[in-house]
Parts: structure tokens; C-alpha cells; sequence
């Protein structure tokens, strides 16, 4: 399992480290600009619209499959698998019916401060984007039916390929025509489908053309996304209402808060998601068999593996967020504002990047458990408190007050998910986690202001990214040291089976 989870990591990072470079290309040929601008809203709209609900289905659809596999046979649950393919493509063309006739509308609503050349763009990309759709809402199914046959490193790998189609349209539209970056967008998914489709077929995925509404794990599957579908919808609507604000506030703001956003996401996918992709099948067991003991024990392992991955990263943030936006993204058109302006946004961001992380945690062990209304709550209530929060701080803080206010209600809501959690299945180990916390902070603190001080020596010697490396490598040894001689249980437990294993 380990070995596995490594893999899985050292993918994700190479995946995230072809998407920043997408969006370095990106950025070096259109900065934080109109044209952008209009790219990544023509990206948003098709991917608010159905990610909510892709996510939603493909989150309920593994625990569902198994209950196809083990209280039926492998025939039963592959037309359910089959059934809920047809009636995607079904919903997936009403999608794109609606996103090509109402383009201009949804632009309207999703980025009001668009005019002008920006506005017919961001039309005209929304009108080949849209298409990209069906791909995206097989590629769910897909990716699912492989989690279940324990296949994660295909699933993480799909990534690789995404990454450099988009490169390579990204490329050619500054080239020859800037309408293939809509294109681009969708020979990307288009490749994933496939791709993960090859694999599919080798774990024995047949397509058939199946159409039953009456079919019990359909409408089982129906029941139990719905909450979630209105859960991860309530996500999409925040982070429309940023852009909406965003494009009203400066030119450019939304491509800054796009690129703050995507570091911050990739913290999230390569050190959280790689874990939780991992956690979710064997906590999902648990829950069937009643086992909330050994529940707690996997999750509460899993929040504390977040915790010291995280807090480290948001204080390195903290310290060099504009060294680290000059080092991805300075260059070309991406000039001396932008950076500026993206590096303020990602220091709002870095403050919430331990609620993002345990909020995804947390909300797995109650989807483990059939319980899907309490996250959907959790996400009205930060829908709610991030809407407020934004009306009021974009007026002191310009965009970054849009990420703060992100910030703040995913650490709101994941102190509501603890509690209900804690009521639901009883004592937590709460005074535990906050006590390996407390310890990870401080030792990330001292790590944090140890690099800023090698960062400055450093910097007189070499050039600025040269010096952010070194110092970046030199307080992962610091905090590393600190962590293992503040005696954290994983930490040692972890020491322990490196020095069995080589006979230390």
C-alpha cells in the first residue's frame, strides 16, 4: 500500500508539474490579460456546470458498485455501470444544447465586467468548449470503475496526457489561431477518455447500450448523489461568485486568482488527494461492517499525515510567495504587476490550505458512511459565509480579500465537519490532533524563519531562484529534524520501520 501511495504521489507531481507548466506557457504568451481572461472563463462555465455533477455521481458511484458486485454478481454491476454511462451522455447533451445557445447569457452572468473583444472571445471559446463535456462526464466513470479495481496509479496518470495536449494547443493557438486553445481544451479530455478507456477494457469493461430508470442501484445512486451533487455545487457557485467579483475589480484578476488557485490546488491534489484516493475503498469497508473504531484510527492517522505535509508548505508560502510566483510564472508577458498581484492572492490562499485539506478528509469518512446531507449542509453554510466575507473584504483587500474569505470559510467549515463528525461517531482524539498540531506549528514556524534567513544570505551569493531552492531543500532538513526530535507518533512509528527494515 505504501509503495503504492508513493507511486501515486511521485505521478501527481510530475502531472501538477506538466499543469504548471501549461499554465506557464499560458502565461508567457497572454500574462494576466483579456485573452485569458477569456480562455479560463470559457474553461469555468462548461466545467462549473457539470463538475458538480460528475463529482457528485462518481463519488457515490464506487460504494454503489460494490453493493452491485457483492450482493449481486460482476453482470449486475456492470449494466448499472453501463446504465449510468448512457444517461450521462444524455445529460451531458442537454448541457451543451443549453451552453450553446445561452453563451453569451452564461459569460454575462459568470464574468458581468467582461466587454468588448474579451466578452466575444470568452463567447466563442464557450461555444467549442462546451463540447468537451462528454468526455469530462466519461472520464468520472471511468476513473471510478478503475479506483475499484485498485488501479490508482492509472488513475492519477491520466493527467500526463492532459497536460501536454494543452501545451501543445496552448502553443499552436498563439501561433496560427487563437481559437485552438478551445480546441486544445478538448483534444485534452478527449485524449484522458481514451486513455483511461484503454485500461478499462483490459479490467474487462465492456459497453453496452443500456437504458433502465427502473434499475435499483441507478436510482440508489441518484438518491445518494443528490446531496452530494448539491454539496460540490455550492463549491463551483464560490468559486463563480470569486470571478464575478474578480472581473469587476481589475483587469487581469481573474487569470491571477486562476494561477494563485492552481498552486493551491496542487498542494491539495499531489500531498491530500493522493492519500485520500487511497483512504476512501478501505474506510468504505469499515463503514459497511460497522468497524467506527478502526474508522477513527485510518482517519485520524490520514488528518494527522495532512497536518504535517501542509502547515509546512502554507508558512513556506507565507514567506516566499513572491519569489515562488517569479520562479513559475515570471516571464514573457507576465510582468512585474502580475506577479504582484497573483503573489498577494496566494498568500490569501495559503491560509486556508490546511481547511481545504482536512475538509476533504472528513467529508470521505461521512460519504463512507452513507451520509451524504451533512457535507452538503457544511458547504451552504461556506457557501453563505464565503459570499459575505467576499462582499466585504474585496472592498479592503481587492482580489486577495476574495481568497481570504475562501480561506476562512473552508477553516470554518472543517471545524463544523470535526464536530459533527465527533457527534456522530463519538470522541475524536481532538486534544491528540491538536497536540501533534501545535508541535507541527511550531516546528514549521522555525522552518519557515530559518529559510527567510539562508533566503537572504543565499540571495547576495546567487540569483533569486537559485537561492529559493537551496533554502526551500535546507528547511525541509530543518523541519524534518524538529519534527522527529518533538517525538510526533507517525513520525517516530515512521523512523521506526525504516530502521527495522535496514537494520539500523
Amino acid at each position: 500500500m505504501r509503495k503504492t501511495a508513493i507511486f501515486i504521489i511521485l505521478i501527481t507531481v510530475v502531472s501538477n508539474a506538466l499543469g504548471f507548466l501549461r499554465d506557464i506557457v499560458l502565461s508567457y504568451f497572454y500574462g494576466t490579460t483579456g485573452v485569458s481572461d477569456a480562455y479560463l472563463i470559457s474553461l469555468t462555465i462548461p466545467g462549473i456546470i457539470f463538475t458538480f455533477i460528475g463529482v457528485g455521481l462518481s463519488t457515490i458511484f464506487i460504494p454503489v458498485y460494490s453493493s452491485a458486485l457483492s450482493e449481486k454478481n460482476q453482470i449486475s454491476a456492470d449494466k448499472f455501470m453501463n446504465n449510468t454511462i448512457n444517461f450521462l451522455l444524455i445529460a451531458c447533451s442537454f448541457i451543451a444544447i443549453i451552453g450553446l445557445v445561452f453563451a453569451e447569457e452564461s459569460v454575462k452572468l459568470f464574468a458581468s465586467g467582461f466587454k468588448g473583444e474579451t466578452l466575444r472571445l470568452a463567447v466563442s471559446f464557450t461555444r467549442i468548449s462546451v463540447f468537451g463535456i462528454y468526455f469530462s462526464g466519461l472520464i468520472y466513470i471511468l476513473n471510478g470503475y478503475l479506483q475499484m479495481k485498485n488501479k490508482f496509479i492509472i488513475t492519477v496518470a491520466m493527467g500526463l496526457p492532459f497536460n501536454i495536449i494543452g501545451i501543445l494547443f496552448i502553443f499552436l493557438g498563439h501561433k496560427f489561431n487563437i481559437m485552438l486553445l478551445s480546441l486544445g481544451s478538448i483534444a485534452s479530455v478527449a485524449v484522458q477518455f481514451l486513455f483511461l478507456l484503454y485500461f478499462a477494457k483490459k479490467q474487462g469493461f465492456r459497453y453496452e447500450l443500456i437504458l433502465n430508470k427502473d434499475d435499483e442501484y441507478f436510482k440508489k445512486m441518484l438518491n445518494l448523489s443528490l446531496p452530494v451533487i448539491l454539496g460540490v455545487s455550492v463549491n463551483q457557485i464560490n468559486s463563480l461568485v470569486d470571478q464575478m467579483i474578480a472581473s469587476n475589480l481589475v483587469a487581469g484578476g481573474i487569470s491571477a486568482l486562476n494561477y494563485a488557485n492552481k498552486i493551491n490546488l496542487s498542494v491539495n491534489t499531489i500531498f491530500v488527494m493522493s492519500v485520500v484516493t487511497m483512504l476512501y475503498p478501505k474506510i468504505s469497508k469499515l463503514a459497511a461492517e460497522k468497524n467506527f473504531e478502526e474508522l477513527k484510527k485510518s482517519a485520524i492517522e490520514t488528518i494527522n499525515i495532512i497536518i504535517i505535509i501542509i502547515l509546512p508548505i502554507t508558512m513556506g508560502i507565507l514567506i516566499f510567495s513572491k519569489q515562488i510566483i517569479t520562479l513559475l510564472f515570471g516571464r514573457g508577458a507576465f510582468n512585474s504587476l502580475a506577479i504582484e498581484m497573483t503573489s498577494e492572492v496566494l498568500i490569501y490562499f495559503s491560509i486556508g490550505m490546511i481547511g481545504f485539506g482536512l475538509r476533504e478528509v472528513l467529508s470521505r469518512v461521512f460519504y463512507s458512511m452513507q451520509d451524504t446531507k451533512t457535507p452538503m449542509l457544511n458547504a451552504a453554510i461556506g457557501l453563505v459565509l464565503n459570499i459575505i466575507l467576499n462582499i466585504i473584504l474585496s472592498k479592503f483587500l481587492g482580489i486577495g480579500g476574495l481568497a481570504l474569505a475562501t480561506s476562512i470559510s473552508a477553516i470554518f467549515t472543517t471545524i463544523l465537519l470535526f464536530i459533527s463528525l465527533t457527534i456522530k461517531v463519538g470522541d475524536f482524539s481532538f486534544k491528540k490532533i491538536m497536540g501533534d498540531f501545535t508541535k507541527v506549528l511550531i516546528s514549521s514556524v522555525i522552518m519557515a524563519l530559518g529559510s527567510q534567513q539562508l533566503f537572504l544570505y543565499f540571495s547576495s551569493r546567487f540569483s533569486s531562484n537559485i537561492s529559493l531552492v537551496i533554502s526551500i531543500l535546507s528547511g525541509v532538513l530543518i523541519y524534518s529534524f524538529l519534527i522527529y526530535i518533538l517525538k510526533i507518533d507517525i513520525v517516530t512509528n515512521l523512523v521506526k520501520d525504516w530502521k527495522s527494515k535496514f537494520n539500523i
